[in-house]
C-alpha cells in the first residue's frame, strides 16, 4: 500500500497541520479521527485494515487528518472562543486541506472528483457537518455513532457560529426550496448508530437528525444497530465491512 506523510502550514490555525495518505488512486476519502484524536489514528486504531481491500484495489485513497478538538470541545473555557477556534479548523479544512486533497487526488487519478467524508464518534459529527455545509465539495458522508447537535458540549449556549456547526439546527431551518436539498438527494448520506452501551446521547442525536431529514425531504439512509452494539471500535469495524462495498461500488 502506498502511504505518504504530509505537513503544511495553516494560516487559519497559525500552526503546522499533519495528515497521512493511504492509497494510489480512486475516490478521495477524508477520515476525521475521534475526539482529540490525531492524523495517525486511522492506522493506529486498525481502521486501515478494514479499508485495505478497497485502497489496494485503487477504489479509494484515504486522507487521515488532524483536529483541534481539545481546544474547541473542552469542558471549560469561553464558548464563543471555543467555537471560533472550531470555525478556524473548518476554514482550514475547506480552504487549505481540501485544495491539497484535490491536487494530490488529481495527480493520482488524472481528474478531479468530489470527496467522501468519514468518521466515528466526534469524527462523525465533523464528517456530517462538512458534508451538509458544503455538498458542492463532498458527495458522500459515512458517519458512525456521531453527535449532530451542540447540546452535549455547549448546553443551551447558541450563537451564529455554533449554529453553523450544528447540523440539526441549520437543517431544520433550511427552506424546502433551498438548492442544497436537491444536492443532498443527489449524493450519498449514510448515518449509522448502535443502541448499546455509551451510545445513548449519540442515538438521541441521530434520531433528531433522522427526523429533521425526513421532514425536509432529505433522502439520507439512517441505520440503527442492535441494543448490544456499543460505542466502540469493534462495532465500527463491522459497520465499515457492512456498508463500504455499497458506498464505493
Amino acid at each position: 500500500m502506498n502511504i505518504e506523510y504530509h505537513k503544511h502550514y495553516s494560516s487559519y490555525l497559525q500552526r503546522d497541520m499533519e495528515f497521512k495518505v493511504y492509497g494510489h488512486g480512486g475516490k478521495p476519502v477524508i477520515f476525521i479521527p475521534c475526539q482529540g484524536g490525531r492524523f495517525f489514528d486511522f492506522e493506529n486504531f486498525k481502521m486501515i485494515d478494514y479499508w485495505a481491500k478497497w485502497i489496494d484495489e485503487g477504489k479509494c485513497t484515504v486522507y487521515s487528518v488532524d483536529v483541534v478538538d481539545n481546544e474547541t470541545y473542552a469542558a471549560n473555557g469561553d464558548p464563543r472562543g471555543r467555537i471560533e477556534w472550531h470555525e478556524h479548523w473548518y476554514n482550514y479544512m475547506i480552504e487549505e486541506l481540501v485544495p491539497t486533497v484535490k491536487h494530490l487526488s488529481g495527480l493520482k487519478n488524472g481528474y478531479d472528483q468530489p470527496i467522501m467524508t468519514f468518521g466515528c464518534s466526534m469524527g462523525a459529527m465533523h464528517a456530517a457537518n462538512l458534508f451538509f455545509r458544503r455538498p458542492d465539495i463532498f458527495d458522500t458522508v459515512f458517519a458512525i455513532s456521531g453527535l449532530y447537535d451542540s447540546k452535549l458540549f455547549f448546553g443551551d449556549y447558541m450563537d451564529d457560529i455554533l449554529y453553523r456547526n450544528s447540523p440539526v439546527n441549520y437543517l431544520q431551518d433550511m427552506p424546502s426550496d433551498h438548492p442544497y436539498i436537491q444536492m443532498y438527494n443527489e449524493r450519498k448520506i449514510l448515518i449509522v448508530v448502535g443502541q448499546g452501551a455509551w451510545e445513548e446521547p449519540l442515538l438521541a442525536s441521530t434520531r433528531w437528525l433522522d427526523d429533521v431529514m425526513r421532514r425536509k425531504g432529505i433522502n439520507g439512509r439512517v441505520e440503527y444497530w442492535g441494543y448490544d452494539v456499543a460505542h466502540d471500535w469493534c462495532w465500527w469495524y463491522k459497520m465499515v465491512k457492512t456498508y463500504l462495498p455499497d458506498l464505493l461500488g
